[in-house]
């Protein structure tokens, strides 16, 4: 359920060849765990190192009082692909205290770059959430890439959109801005494989402990009850 920065490299430098078809992770490693492995994976307590880990240091909210979830990603991971929707339905039912931000990454490479600058483009220009399941086809599926300047307008062109405009957003300083600081927070979380959800600034979850995404989803929601538990204590303990 999770591409790790060396799968997601090597996946995507395959993707580059039209070599490689989607593999799942979920399911190599589902054939991999033992039935006494499977049968510990029941629902209860969270487990360090199971369900999550601990985010070292912890990170800052931008907001006071608010819990901050960050999902990590790129277009270029199909695992992030599956989970999209089923992350969508849930951030819209988050509560009030709990913000949600995706976070696309690039691990330093010049092609997942340009993803993480077409996903903020795509916000500036007001039309994600009208594309962004179909750039996860796109190149995940259809093998078009995206990528790359030339193909990525090419495409754009084709969904409706003002290619000039696009492009005059695509290679402005604000995308460059946002794919800066997203570059810089991935490395202040430690991002080391995609998709990842980090609740809080202090716990990123895991897939050991799940049997599917709607597992990864169940987790973070417990996790944002640890937070805002350990928070409310915090608070009670503080002097006035």
């Amino acid at each position: 359920m999770m591409l790790s920065r060396r799968q997601f490299h090597v996946r995507v430098l395959a993707a580059l060849g039209g070599a490689l078809l989607p593999v799942s992770l979920m399911a190599k490693q589902a054939a991999e765990k033992t039935p006494d492995q499977a049968a510990e994976q029941t629902p209860g307590e969270l487990r360090e190192g199971q369900e999550w880990r601990a985010i070292s240091p912890p990170q800052p909210s931008d907001e006071l009082g608010i819990i901050e979830v960050l999902e990590f990603f790129s277009y270029g991971c199909s695992h992030c692909a599956h989970i999209n929707p089923l992350v969508k339905d849930w951030a819209a039912r988050l509560p009030a205290d709990v913000q949600f931000r995706r976070v696309p990454v690039t691990f330093g490479r010049a092609a997942w770059k340009n993803l993480a600058r077409l996903y903020y483009a795509l916000e500036l220009a007001g039309v994600l959430d009208k594309l962004d399941q179909q750039v996860f086809k796109a190149v995940t599926e259809e093998r078009i890439a995206l990528y790359r300047e030339g193909p990525m307008l090419d495409w754009v062109e084709e969904q409706d959109v003002d290619r000039d405009a696009f492009a005059e957003i695509f290679q402005g300083f604000a995308v460059e801005t946002k794919v800066g600081r997203a570059k810089a927070l991935s490395e202040r979380y430690e991002v080391d494989g995609v998709p990842m959800i980090a609740v809080g600034g202090r716990y990123a979850v895991l897939n050991s402990g799940a049997k599917g995404y709607e597992d990864l989803l169940v987790i973070a929601d417990q996790l944002i009850d640890k937070a805002r538990q350990e928070s409310a204590a915090a608070s009670l303990a503080s002097p006035n």
